[in-house]
């Protein structure tokens, strides 16, 4: 009853949208461009790139579900080097038509407009529920939903606090991104040997969430990242995605009139 009842307390907002005849929405997330190095997120970069433009003929909507960069920040005048091959696909995407949603992540939660201004994408800092056609997706990146983790939570009320984010911002770009971008590997060091750990899809955090405010949500589709390993299940009528991620997996998901499908590349 508290989890719903906090749900209810900050429902997301509801959208309807329409999906044409021979046409399909597609997600990802969990890129973490920028780790652990330059080259090897450059192959990561070169291998998504890939695939954008292998959906462009069907897609008319994208949603990057979180966790695109290992690190983001925006000054008013700067944004952290690189990804041009990413942001040049999602603008030509976004050119010719194809919706762009953008949901922060825990490790480029401050991401402001700069993405919306450029490519005209639509950034999600929390849940939403959208509807297309007669499918109601619930969309989220994770963090610090469901049960447990109570540590975590904590670090986010703190770096969501918009003190803490304008006094970053008086740190000059040459010191604070390198800073951040650095605490921001180490603590995936620590931390990241979870993101595959093996759980039944019943007792995940995010699963439980779920169920929790499904009689709020009445959603036919659950679909999250954060959690790295690609899963999903079906439960009395309700469908729970988690998408995976691109440093491992390649995995996406992918909605038409027939409902979602989860892919896992084999990669081998």
């Amino acid at each position: 009853m508290p989890v719903v009842m906090a749900y209810l307390w900050g429902m997301p907002i509801s959208k309807s949208f329409v999906l044409p005849e021979g046409k399909a929405i597609y997600f990802a997330s969990d890129l973490h461009l920028g780790a652990p190095d330059a080259p090897t997120s450059k192959q990561r970069e070169q291998r998504f790139c890939a695939w954008l433009e292998s959906i462009a003929a069907d897609a008319t909507a994208l949603y990057l579900v979180g966790d695109v960069f290992d690190f983001w920040f925006e000054y008013r005048h700067a944004v952290p080097k690189g990804y041009v091959r990413l942001l040049g696909q999602l603008a030509a995407l976004s050119d010719q038509g194809v919706q762009l949603h953008v949901f922060t992540g825990n490790h480029d939660l401050w991401m402001a407009d700069y993405l919306a201004k450029e490519l005209g994408a639509v950034i999600h800092h929390g849940p939403v529920v959208h509807q297309w056609n007669q499918q109601r997706i619930y969309i989220a990146h994770g963090d610090g939903l469901g049960p447990g983790d109570r540590t975590y939570k904590a670090l986010k009320r703190a770096f969501t606090n918009p003190l803490l984010r304008w006094l970053f911002r008086w740190i000059h770009p040459d010191i604070g991104i390198p800073f951040a971008s650095r605490w921001s590997r180490s603590s995936r060091k620590r931390s990241g040997h979870l993101d595959n750990r093996f759980m039944p899809v019943n007792q995940e955090p995010l699963f439980v969430h779920s169920a929790a405010i499904h009689g709020a949500t009445q959603a036919d589709v659950y679909v999250y990242g954060h959690r790295h390993k690609p899963m999903e299940s079906q439960s009395e009528g309700w469908h729970f995605v988690n998408l995976g991620d691109w440093l491992c997996h390649d995995s996406y998901g992918r909605l038409d009139k027939d409902g979602m499908v989860l892919t896992m590349p084999d990669k081998a």
